[in-house]
């Protein structure tokens, strides 16, 4: 399976299992995330989901190796879900989807191209302090058509966007702290949903004076 969903309490973990191309997204992997993220939506005992990848990188986004016949009819599926039953369907899969639960990117390694975008649809990321993320595919004249160009400028202004979009380069995990493209960067290794968790939790506890009745 290229996506993997487990259950810990009322928190969903979704997991991106390519690592061997860096959680590229296919097809395949996109259909499973959207079907990942319908589901818990849909669960009323799933309050919170966590969403990384395996093996060190988050996603290094569409997986131009699979820009084939089955690439050109899924971008054909994609719909906004006007006069459909079905929710949103967007290219990396679920980001076109706008739930009712908030849904944390725990990004290590490398959230580029579509995995950039993938992060950006999250309402909050928490970086690791080696992740990094940048608008790779315009490196390749590959545009962002996944909510980029919308939820970018909206999240760090419309002057930052812009020059990223146009630069195309590296954006370190500090930067995206200071210029709020992440909310969180962890100072220790390859956050997994457990450390997540954990650092939310403590922060919660501080914030509301230890937690204490």
């Amino acid at each position: 399976m290229t996506v993997t969903v487990q259950r810990q309490g009322p928190v969903t973990l979704v997991t991106l299992d390519r690592p061997e191309c860096r959680n590229a997204v296919d097809p395949a992997t996109a259909s499973r995330l959207y079907e990942a993220f319908v589901d818990f939506e849909r669960d009323p005992d799933a309050a919170v989901a966590v969403l990384h990848g395996a093996g060190g990188h988050f996603s290094a986004g569409f997986d131009l190796k699979a820009m084939s016949d089955d690439a050109t009819e899924w971008l054909r599926q994609t719909h906004f879900g006007q006069g459909r039953d079905d929710p949103s369907l967007g290219p990396m899969g679920p980001t076109r989807l706008a739930l009712r639960k908030p849904v944390i990117a725990a990004v290590a390694g490398a959230a580029v191209a579509g995995g950039m975008e993938l992060a950006l649809w999250c309402d909050y990321r928490i970086m690791e302090s080696s992740a990094y993320m940048g608008v790779y595919c315009r490196r390749w004249g590959v545009p962002l058509i996944d909510g980029g160009t919308v939820r970018l400028p909206r999240i760090v202004g419309l002057g930052r966007a812009r020059e990223l979009v146009l630069t195309g380069r590296r954006v370190d995990a500090g930067e995206a702290l200071r210029i709020g493209l992440c909310e969180h960067c962890l100072l220790y290794t390859s956050p997994s949903p457990r450390d997540i968790l954990s650092h939310l939790v403590c922060r919660i506890l501080l914030e509301n004076g230890g937690g204490g009745g």
